[in-house]
């Protein structure tokens, strides 16, 4: 594993990643393979009720490193028809090589993320 030097990166390359939970079951969203080289910069995270019940449905995100999951949030209420900010650019984080970013919906079919990110090489 030898991630990219961030002082004098090869290549940033900006990505949008889209899911959506159709399970209540832990899903990975945007994962980063162990000896891929690369790190990745979050620069956004964002939660939408798209719930065609029309209830608050709760979602949590986390950052797995192979073990444990480290929560961004835990058990947010997202109202209906209506978007959660997890993280903005103003708090940013790095997923290294070998970790993840999972999320978990109470209501199946109820929450699309969007992830803005940059792919450093």
């Amino acid at each position: 594993m030898a991630a990219p030097n961030l002082k004098n990166p090869n290549t940033i390359t900006g990505k949008t990643q889209t899911a959506s939970l159709s399970t209540t079951s832990v899903t990975s969203i945007l994962s980063n393979a162990s000896n891929s080289d690369k790190v990745l910069k979050i620069n956004s995270i964002f939660a939408s009720n798209v719930s065609a019940s029309a209830t608050t449905v709760n979602i949590s995100v986390s950052v797995y490193d192979g073990t444990n999951d480290r929560y961004l949030c835990k058990t947010l209420a997202v109202p209906a028809y209506s978007t959660q900010i997890i993280s903005t650019k103003e708090s940013y984080f790095y997923v290294v090589e070998g970790s993840s970013i999972r999320a978990l919906a109470s209501s199946a079919n109820g929450i699309d993320i969007v992830i803005g990110y940059e792919e450093i090489v």
